[in-house]
């Protein structure tokens, strides 16, 4: 189920406080992720996309071939963070923080996390977890993600957003976003996540908490993206803890 936004006119805040956070809710509760349509308009889209050139906004480049990762390539951005990241970060994380600390509680894990983002970067940087994590991927013809999980060090909040800045059909082919559910002793489970530019997908980093005949398990997720088959694919990841 996709969760409809408010018309992007108005200010990132008021987009994300204003969504149907009961239906995100419910969704990333039964199936780990969520789908939001419209949280950026497409001139944000193709700016935070041509911001893949600018070298000074990041600190990496990683080729994902050279690690095993896939094909194609991704760059996290520096500190300050572009204005636009920043906002969506800070204004997604305190929506999440409420769904982030009941499933702990639910998978009988002790760490709970700040209501505010700025409290939650200082435990990560006390730790050293010093590197911002948000990132622009960019990915060309037969160029693929791995299925993984964005951990990055002790400190990491279990949700994550991706936004994706192009047009299905028109600037690419294939590539889907997906996810996988490993259950104990049962089968994988696959989720392909419908996107269409500027849609974004909360999901769960690492682990999901789900109610079993005995009480609540823990599942564990991964997500990635298929093989385009023509064009160029660009997308905003917004991870909130920081990296070592």
């Amino acid at each position: 189920m996709t969760v409809r936004a408010i018309p992007a006119t108005v200010c990132i805040e008021t987009r994300v406080a204003m969504l149907d956070w009961p239906s995100v809710v419910a969704n990333l509760d039964a199936q780990g992720w969520a789908a939001v349509h419209g949280l950026l308009s497409p001139a944000e889209c193709r700016a935070t996309a041509a911001a893949y050139d600018d070298d000074k906004l990041f600190r990496s480049r990683v080729v994902m071939a050279r690690h095993g990762f896939g094909r194609g390539e991704y760059k996290y951005f520096c500190y300050p963070l572009p204005d636009l990241v920043a906002r969506l970060r800070a204004a997604l994380y305190p929506q999440l923080v409420p769904i982030a600390n009941r499933w702990n509680e639910c998978m009988g894990c002790a760490v709970r996390y700040p209501a505010q983002h700025t409290d939650f970067v200082v435990r990560c940087h006390g730790a050293g977890q010093l590197r911002p994590t948000p990132l622009l991927l960019r990915y060309g013809p037969d160029d693929y993600n791995c299925l993984h999980q964005d951990v990055y060090g002790e400190h990491c909040f279990p949700l994550q957003v991706a936004i994706l800045l192009s047009e299905p059909q028109a600037d690419f082919t294939g590539g889907e976003f997906a996810l996988t559910e490993q259950r104990p002793r049962m089968q994988s489970r696959v989720a392909v996540v419908p996107l269409r530019r500027g849609d974004a997908v909360i999901f769960a980093v690492r682990y999901r908490p789900v109610k079993g005949l005995r009480g609540n398990y823990r599942v564990n997720m991964r997500h990635g993206v298929s093989p385009l088959r023509s064009g160029h694919r660009h997308t905003l990841g917004i991870i909130f803890h920081d990296s070592v």
